[in-house]
């Protein structure tokens, strides 16, 4: 496998972006090719048997055009199809991502942690098993945010709309008890700076974007599979929802 193919990042929509922005700050040389699945937006509603369906046709996609690796930028996809991808790629480089657990429950001695995430994530084994293993370090907090992807999917990343969102789902805590906040979708990096003002108080926030592209770099690495070109990579945009305005968002969340 030539170490100049590109890397595949897929999501369910331009959630995703937030992983390849990381990408692209340690490893500017590569090439990627990102395919969001706007049309099917979002994942974290659905049912498994959808989502995987999703996940491994969304990857098919991009087999077929060459990739030498992939990147689940998706907390739902890689939570539930991530291991059928592996299992029908055995022998290739996947990537998936999970919620900033480790590093917000590390961050200080027993914190409270609330673990922004979809539905269908917050159910599953993998963020359950996740949990288990710091409970007896940390208060841990599922919270789910059912609609907030398809908010940011329609390009709403400050305003009334998100602002009453986010003052609704904040509502409920004791905000001076919470010491961190784990964002657990790749769309809610997205909005970062309008969840810290809704909160309204200083509060850690984690995301795993940097940690998957990290990661990402050092399995390349192992495998002899970076591309030792000097020059800047090339980045290919596709979406299942072939519109104008997706490509504004595309074009507004990674070049600003």
């Amino acid at each position: 496998m030539s170490s100049n193919l590109p890397i595949g990042i897929i999501d369910s929509g331009l959630g995703g972006l937030s992983v390849l922005r990381e990408l692209l700050k340690i490893m500017p040389n590569e090439n990627y090719i990102f395919f969001g699945d706007s049309a099917n937006n979002p994942y974290g509603t659905k049912s498994v048997e959808k989502v995987v369906e999703l996940t491994v046709s969304n990857a098919n996609k991009l087999y077929d055009m060459g990739v030498k690796a992939m990147v689940i930028a998706c907390n739902t996809a890689t939570a539930v199809g991530a291991p059928v991808l592996r299992a029908t790629y055995p022998d290739r480089i996947i990537v998936g991502i999970e919620p900033a657990l480790k590093p917000a429950v590390l961050s200080k001695s027993n914190p409270t942690v609330l673990v922004m995430a979809t539905p269908l994530t917050l159910q599953q084994d993998k963020f359950l098993s996740l949990m288990k293993r710091y409970t007896e370090d940390a208060n841990i907090i599922p919270l789910p945010c059912p609609g907030l992807p398809e908010l940011i999917e329609a390009g709403n990343f400050c305003g009334r709309e998100i602002e009453s969102y986010l003052e609704r789902l904040f509502a409920p805590f004791d905000k001076s008890k919470i010491d961190s906040i784990v964002l657990g979708c790749t769309h809610y990096p997205l909005i970062k700076e309008q969840i810290a003002k809704s909160w309204g108080q200083a509060v850690d926030i984690f995301d795993g974007s940097e940690g998957t592209a990290r990661h990402t770099r050092n399995l390349l690495k192992e495998a002899d599979l970076l591309n030792e070109d000097n020059q800047a990579g090339k980045v290919t945009l596709l979406n299942s929802l072939d519109s104008d305005k997706i490509k504004e968002l595309e074009q507004k969340i990674l070049f600003g």
